[in-house]
């Protein structure tokens, strides 16, 4: 009984954590982060795999471990290109053993149109990733672009904005920043 008891109680504490840290978190959305929902529950993320350029094969758990900022983003997507410098200072910002920013291009992307693209925008800190075949987008139900998701150590998928966003506002970094640190 004293078992049933400390069980219900640790996870009550569990359950009122999620909330504060939840609140917590929406109170430092500014901005575009207004955008940003959280989920009251972690939800499983894609186990599908996608590629580097060289037919590295990949899938997300490959950055369990770290909380991780995924973009899928397209070529030819207007809000994708306008908001990649953004997502690209904030992995030269924050990136490193404990965040990193993955950008999927998802569905048809000829590899040196991304290259150029990459160069054009000044783009130097993110890896080229490819789901061509939109595996791990249709596993992940991205339903247009650009579609970010933001994912927990466990790889789990925690928060998801549609639309494009100042990646580097001190609000996505104030968000971020107390994931990492959390």
């Amino acid at each position: 009984m004293k078992f049933l008891v400390t069980a219900v109680l640790y996870m009550a504490l569990a359950v009122g954590a999620n909330a504060a840290d939840l609140d917590k978190l929406n109170a430092l959305r500014d901005g575009d982060m207004k955008k940003l929902n959280f989920h009251a529950e972690p939800q499983e993320a894609s186990q599908q795999v996608f590629t580097s350029p060289d037919g590295t094969e990949h899938r997300l758990a490959d950055w369990q471990g770290k909380i991780v900022l995924l973009n899928f983003w397209a070529t030819w997507c207007a809000p994708c290109r306008h908001e990649m410098p953004a997502l690209d200072a904030l992995q030269r910002d924050l990136g490193g053993p404990g965040f990193e920013v993955v950008p999927v291009a998802t569905g048809r992307n000829a590899l040196p149109g991304i290259k150029r693209f990459f160069e054009e925008a000044g783009v130097e800190s993110l890896p080229i990733l490819l789901d061509a075949k939109q595996a791990v987008a249709r596993d992940m139900a991205v339903l247009g672009l650009p579609i970010t998701v933001i994912l927990d150590r466990e790889g789990r998928e925690i928060a998801r904005l549609r639309g494009d966003a100042e990646w580097n506002s001190d609000s996505a970094k104030a968000i971020l920043t107390a994931l990492i640190e959390g």
